[in-house]
């Protein structure tokens, strides 16, 4: 998918002239195309599909719910609002604007850890103050939008698109290194989400430190979610789609299935992507479009199944 990306776009290249560009001097015109246009955005689809889907299987196994994800549990959207408000108040300095989308997300997380573990919430409740929490947070940014200037609401606008164009070659640093330190960390938890699918009780009576892995497992899952959110903008529903093709292709044992959702997420955020830059022609449609399509009748799939 990634060769294939490579050659498509305004200016066509074969496999050739990209082997040339990535070997020959890197200011000659398919030189440019390649390092400053082309990778960048691939490798950028690869790492942020990689991390939401990593974060959407994680929040589903450790509040036990098939239809959490970053997007659906409003924690996206808390994101959204740290980064806009970021922008109207300290400008749009990438610093600032991560710190706040990651204290958004964080403040959503914990509301929705709390209610879980304060009330006792059935999964169906968590999913609806997910929602809620959603939606108020996605108000509040147009609230936002409406206190800002001309320039401050484009700048706003720009960030809540789901475009995976906007970074550069530091911020994707930035995001794999989290992407593969978190994906570490659960890689490791392996055996204890796997217990968890058993239930709390079962988990604990085998030894599983319940609560810190899920106190601490939210949290890293939410800095995924937080720092692709604050580099590429809202990606809807994808961390909910990959983990449920990857279950149905391996099973639920977390060793296979970690590494095959974020696989997946990485290919389907790429397809995504590029479909968005040929579709479109000299454009670019931004790619939370393309995976809201994909995962809104999946996330109905999944409500009309579940109260089945």
């Amino acid at each position: 998918m990634a060769a294939l990306a490579v050659t498509q776009g305004v200016y066509t290249l074969s496999l050739k002239e990209v082997l040339q560009a990535l070997v020959g001097p890197p200011e000659a015109q398919a030189g440019v195309v390649v390092w400053n246009i082309r990778l960048p955005r691939i490798i950028a689809a690869i790492v942020t599909g990689w991390g939401l889907s990593v974060s959407g299987l994680a929040i589903q196994s450790l509040l036990k719910n098939p239809l959490g994800s970053p997007s659906t549990l409003g924690i996206s959207q808390g994101a959204a609002f740290g980064a806009a408000l970021s922008i109207v108040i300290l400008g749009a300095r990438p610093l600032y604007v991560t710190s706040f989308a990651f204290a958004g997300a964080m403040g959503v997380t914990l509301v929705i850890l709390a209610l879980a573990r304060l009330r006792r919430l059935a999964p169906e409740a968590i999913i609806l103050a997910g929602v809620a929490l959603a939606s108020l947070f996605a108000s509040a940014t147009v609230f936002v939008q409406y206190m800002a200037t001309e320039t401050q609401l484009a700048m706003v606008v720009f960030w809540t698109f789901g475009d995976v164009a906007r970074s550069g070659w530091l911020e994707i640093g930035i995001l794999a290194a989290a992407v593969a330190g978190v994906t570490a960390l659960f890689l490791a938890w392996r055996w204890d989400m796997n217990a968890l699918a058993s239930g709390e009780d079962e988990a604990r009576g085998l030894g599983v430190p319940v609560d810190r892995i899920r106190i601490w497992g939210m949290v890293a899952a939410t800095l995924l979610a937080a720092l692709a959110t604050a580099f590429h903008g809202v990606v809807a529903f994808l961390g909910l789609i990959a983990p449920h093709i990857a279950r149905r292709l391996v099973g639920a044992d977390h060793g296979f299935l970690l590494p095959v959702s974020a696989a997946i997420g990485a290919l389907l955020l790429l397809a995504a992507d590029t479909l968005g830059r040929v579709a479109v022609g000299s454009g670019s449609l931004p790619v939370g479009v393309i995976t809201s399509f994909m995962g809104a009748p999946m996330f109905l799939y999944l409500l009309i199944r579940g109260y089945r």
